[in-house]
């Protein structure tokens, strides 16, 4: 590998920290605070604290800080690869993308500090993305098991966030205004990080802060016309089947978005300077698409072009039994079906949480030889991308992103660094 390739390479990874050091919750929560103080308990009241999510920890220290000795019922509830002790908190690892029993104990223990709250109380959310899958609180007459089965059908299938959130609601006693249902009458003052494309709060999280994204009907359309309905299991199909419950009145909310996906795509275009182009802040939808996209903005982009950065939540449909996830999988395409630029080149996407898929990569970071170097392995690279497996591509041709965790989480980044024919 060549100096310059070398230089390429460094220099995306150094714009994708760049990309999540914008996200960094601490510093969103502060800028927050200026415009939308905390709020202040009535006399005899207390203040409850939930943070929830990948970056729940940076978020819960820097508010103990800010309370500076004020007293406060803290529970954090974050992934296994981002938990460690908080003084003044208490702490709750579980399991993500996948829920698992830590987080329904996670869930019941979150009910349970809530369970005696009053009017003269106040409550504050810290809300990232993946508390979804981290605070699971299946309804009565369904399992952790039967709800994770549901969840892994949702991953397999293709489904946007939106469409998965709008299922997972009406399973959940916390998700679609859940959490305002159990602190009430507490008022509820939440501020959001968001992983979501177009930061629709209704689906960050699963919204367990505000209204549900749609009723009952509208997720049983979805899974019929999908043809996914006979995929869940026999309990979840009742529970979707029953008479949609009646609307339970919500507690006072005050939803408050701290910091976002396109935030951090800024940031990169800023740092990168005047030859950066941000091309798509809304990349979703199926990871092949979203390749065909980026390969035809590196073919159409002019000579003086240097930096093209794009950001989203892509999908992908399992057709194999490999290892991988949307990051991998859409820098192995990338790899593969770009055309000749008569330049060097390189390309990322990285998950700004440093996880991507059930993997220890946040993404891949490929070239204009990785192609090569996969070959040279003696795999076929092809056969591998068939089977969902661009983990394994990658790896062998060195490619792959390890950032380690985070504590953020803004969805995905994508950056595409060119060296210009002529310089």
């Amino acid at each position: 590998m060549t100096d310059r390739l070398m230089a390429l390479r460094d220099s995306a990874k150094s714009l994708f920290a760049v990309a999540c050091q914008a996200a960094d919750p601490a510093r969103a929560l502060a800028a927050a605070l200026i415009d939308t103080p905390l709020p202040q308990p009535q006399a005899g009241g207390a203040t409850f604290v939930l943070a929830l999510g990948k970056a729940a920890i940076p978020m819960a220290e820097f508010l103990l800080d800010h309370l500076a000795g004020r007293p406060v019922q803290m529970l954090v509830v974050t992934n296994y690869e981002n938990a460690r002790d908080v003084p003044g908190a208490t702490v709750l690892a579980a399991g993500h993308p996948v829920p698992d029993e830590n987080g329904a104990f996670a869930a019941r223990e979150v009910e349970r500090m809530l369970a005696d709250t009053t009017s003269a109380d106040r409550v504050i959310a810290l809300i990232s993305g993946g508390g979804s899958a981290l605070l699971p609180a299946p309804v009565d007459g369904l399992t952790l098991e039967e709800k994770s089965s549901v969840n892994k059908v949702l991953l397999a299938n293709g489904l946007e966030i939106t469409e998965m959130n709008l299922v997972r609601q009406h399973l959940s006693r916390l998700k679609g205004g859940g959490f305002l249902c159990a602190a009430a009458p507490a008022p509820v003052t939440a501020y959001i990080l968001s992983d979501v494309i177009g930061d629709d709060l209704r689906v960050i999280a699963s919204g367990p802060t505000v209204a549900p994204i749609g009723p009952v009907q509208q997720a049983r359309d979805l899974l019929q016309s999908m043809g996914l309905w006979e995929e869940l299991p026999v309990a979840a199909q009742g529970i979707l089947n029953a008479r949609p419950a009646p609307n339970l009145p919500l507690t006072d909310a005050q939803n408050v978005l701290i910091g976002s996906n396109r935030k951090s795509l800024d940031a990169v275009v800023s740092a990168f300077g005047p030859q950066a182009q941000l091309i798509n802040d809304h990349l979703t939808g199926d990871v092949a698409d979203a390749a065909t996209l980026i390969i035809a903005a590196a073919a159409s982009a002019g000579p003086e072009t240097k930096c093209l950065v794009f950001g989203g939540e892509t999908t992908v449909v399992l057709r194999g039994n490999g290892l991988g996830g949307r990051n991998q999988e859409l820098a192995l395409r990338v790899a593969l079906a770009m055309p000749a630029l008569n330049r060097d080149w390189v390309f990322l996407s990285g998950g700004t949480d440093g996880r991507d898929g059930p993997t220890d990569a946040a993404g891949g970071l490929v070239d204009r030889h990785s192609a090569e170097r996969m070959r040279a392995a003696c795999r076929d690279p092809l056969a591998l991308l068939a089977n969902n497996d661009s983990n394994a591509a990658l790896a062998l041709s060195h490619d792959l992103l390890i950032t380690g965790a985070t504590g953020t989480n803004v969805a995905d980044v994508q950056i595409l660094l060119l060296q210009p024919v002529k310089e």
